[in-house]
């Protein structure tokens, strides 16, 4: 699911459901302006890669610039569940992004673009239940 007009802005608060597949490895949450410029990129993953236990939950979070993969940050706070449906809070301002997770803990990953607004989202990975904006 795509979106390329969302008009997310500092201080509102974006709230995503999704359903996780029974064999879900990993999914994904990218909120910037577009495809190239990922302002968040937010990855858990169950065992993305079985061969490497640094992949195996783990919520990966990263950002794009220009197409290019900045440094990658892992948080081991891992609140999901294969086969359920979950919902997550985003939220950010000129300095991070603060996601709130299934269980209710939050995590903090830094707005490395810094911009007050952004445009695109993509949630891939997973089955889109439902957005709200406010």
């Amino acid at each position: 699911m795509k979106i390329y007009e969302l008009g997310f802005k500092e201080g509102q608060e974006l709230k995503i459901s999704i359903k996780l597949s029974k064999d879900c490895t990993t999914f994904v949450v990218n909120i910037g302006h577009d495809s190239d410029n990922i302002a968040l990129h937010f990855n858990p993953r169950f065992d993305y890669n079985p061969d490497d236990a640094g992949c195996r939950n783990i919520i990966a979070c990263n950002s794009m610039s220009g197409g290019s993969w900045e440094e990658e940050q892992r948080e081991e706070n891992f609140a999901f569940s294969r086969g359920e449906e979950c919902k997550l809070n985003f939220s950010f301002n000129n300095e991070e992004f603060h996601i709130t997770l299934p269980d209710g803990s939050m995590m903090k990953f830094p707005n490395r673009p810094g911009e007050l607004k952004y445009e695109y989202l993509n949630v891939s990975g997973a089955e889109f239940k439902g957005l709200e904006m406010v």
